[in-house]
């Protein structure tokens, strides 16, 4: 089942990794730097276009993101 607050942790902990800035991610995946600090802040969800765009970037897959699995591999 998806969880907003493990879809922003998530995409969060993952940016920090990347050690990019919020604005540098929302340019990468098509959203402004307000969109990626409010999903970060779980007071939003994307658009699944850019839930994918986010998957690849991070190398991850959509279901680690979503929360509904806690392995992070992509289905390859």
């Amino acid at each position: 089942m998806f969880s907003k607050d493990i879809f922003a942790e998530r995409v969060r902990t993952l940016r920090k990794k990347k050690n990019i800035k919020q604005s540098e991610l929302g340019e990468i995946v098509g959203l402004t730097y307000t969109a990626i600090s409010d999903i970060e802040r779980g007071r939003r969800t994307t658009t699944m276009e850019k839930l994918d765009a986010l998957a690849d970037y991070f190398e991850v897959s959509v279901d680690y993101l979503m929360g509904r699995t806690d392995n992070p591999d992509m289905n390859r």
